[in-house]
């Protein structure tokens, strides 16, 4: 079949130029052309691979394109790279590959189309469009790509334990795209996932991670890591996780699975958000519960202090996977600790000290920590989940009341240290912060407004009790 009317595009054009005038055979291969045959919008990043010199056909397109882009050569790898308006395009030499037992990077000689098709990931990734003049537009599918796309069916080319163990970021991969696609691993290769797990150790943290966010980001990230469950690599790569699935007993008491409870808050935060970090704060937000989980008598199950422990373990986590340690698992780590305190505003009376406190605390992420608050809410009881979704209403309203009368969020305090100081003729001292930590409780508790004359008044009020004088 011709799918010529896809390669329109003047780029393909250029490139099959370019290669005729090297005589060198070259196709469009892999994800283009999955997405292209899924009529799904397809990335800006093209795979080029050349019947020879991957990095000789970049340099002539480059040649061939008016004020002639840069082209990034990467010598080590024998491929190169161009932009080309707002597409990035990546030229290789078809290749063959073999590969040491300790290490995912391969021993690469050259090799035909055919070589380069059998070293790739999976069937649905294989397929090529020909950019050559004689059959410009025809499909090259050893493997039979086409039919595993209509069937949502993800395999490999060749045998998956060898696929897999040569380069275990692979079973990542699969399992990224069933998340992606919700498409179905093929059952042998699910199994040879299963079988070479252990592989996955030899793989970076940043790869791992890499792959995490793509499943996190997909419309329904629980298939993901249900797989990564299933095979065995979540028991590896994020232990933290899978020991909420661990329900116990005791006098017949039980409580939630919280692992397939996670798993549910993912799921529902995706449609109110595409951030990375909240929907990571969505997986992680009950990881504390595994080591505080107690039973008592009186109470059952408890997990106390869950949310604080649970904010420890997030940078444990990020440290581990090399993830970054920066805003963004501050972020995460807010959003954990902070993941009780709204659901336990919306079981009670909603006061306008309680809700200060939780904006002054939760700061510009407020709304971010009530979309994950929300998605929390998993009880298949429909009266009671309306009257959370209810309650949630009322502590939403109740935000935006006190926010616009106390101006909380971003929190100033009405009367500078520098100015306590200068009243009572202080130096830097416990007295300065005891004053200053008197003031924003007051406000907050909603003693008194925030203002300068009654942070003022108070101030003088409270620096009486402490034996202090204004000099003025």
């Amino acid at each position: 079949m011709n799918y010529k009317q896809h390669l329109e595009h003047k780029i393909f054009d250029i490139v099959s130029q370019a290669a005729k005038s090297l005589n060198v055979d070259c196709y469009v291969i892999g994800g283009f052309v999955r997405d292209i045959l899924l009529e799904r919008e397809h990335k800006k990043d093209i795979d080029i691979v050349a019947v020879g010199s991957g990095i000789d056909l970049a340099l002539k397109v480059s040649e061939l394109i008016p004020h002639n882009p840069k082209v990034q050569v990467f010598k080590n790898y024998g491929t190169a790279m161009l932009r080309y308006e707002d597409m990035d395009i990546e030229f290789v030499g078809a290749r063959k590959e073999s590969y040491n037992f300790d290490s995912r990077k391969p021993l690469v000689e050259n090799g035909t189309l055919k070589d380069d098709q059998d070293r790739r990931d999976f069937t649905i990734n294989a397929m090529a469009f020909s950019l050559n003049a004689d059959n410009f537009g025809d499909l090259v599918d050893p493997f039979d790509g086409v039919t595993d796309l209509k069937n949502k069916i993800i395999c490999t080319p060749l045998d998956p334990d060898i696929t897999y163990s040569d380069d275990p970021l692979r079973m990542m991969r699969a399992i990224r795209f069933a998340s992606q696609l919700h498409f179905e691993i093929e059952s042998e290769s699910l199994e040879a996932i299963t079988r070479n797990k252990e592989r996955i150790k030899i793989i970076s943290g940043e790869r791992i991670v890499d792959e995490l966010n793509k499943i996190l980001l997909s419309s329904k990230p629980s298939i993901g890591f249900l797989l990564l469950h299933q095979t065995g690599l979540l028991d590896i790569i994020l232990p933290e996780l899978t020991a909420l699935n661990n329900v116990e007993e005791v006098e017949g008491h039980t409580h939630k699975n919280n692992f397939y409870h996670t798993l549910e808050v993912v799921d529902n935060i995706c449609p109110n958000t595409d951030d990375l970090w909240l929907r990571w704060s969505a997986l992680l937000h009950d990881i504390g519960k595994a080591p505080t989980k107690k039973f008592h008598k009186k109470q059952g199950w408890t997990f106390h202090g869950h949310e604080f422990l649970g904010g420890k373990m997030v940078k444990k986590i990020f440290e581990r996977l090399h993830m970054p340690l920066n805003h963004k698992m501050k972020f995460v780590q807010k959003m954990v600790m902070m993941s009780s305190r709204p659901i336990v505003l919306s079981q009670d009376i909603v006061t306008d000290s309680a809700v200060r406190r939780l904006v002054f605390d939760a700061g510009e992420d407020v709304e971010n920590l009530m979309t994950l608050c929300e998605a929390d809410i998993t009880t298949k009881n429909p009266k009671k989940f309306q009257k959370y979704h209810n309650n949630f209403k009322i502590v939403r309203e109740k935000i935006v009341e006190v926010e616009e009368r106390d101006r909380v969020r971003e929190f100033q305090p009405p009367i500078s240290g520098e100015e306590i100081m200068e009243i009572f003729d202080l130096k830097p001292s416990r007295e300065i912060g005891v004053l200053k930590e008197a003031v924003k409780e007051a406000i907050l508790e909603g003693e008194i407004p925030n203002e300068y004359q009654a942070a003022y008044d108070f101030v003088m009020k409270r620096a009486e009790k402490m034996g202090l004088k204004p000099v003025k």
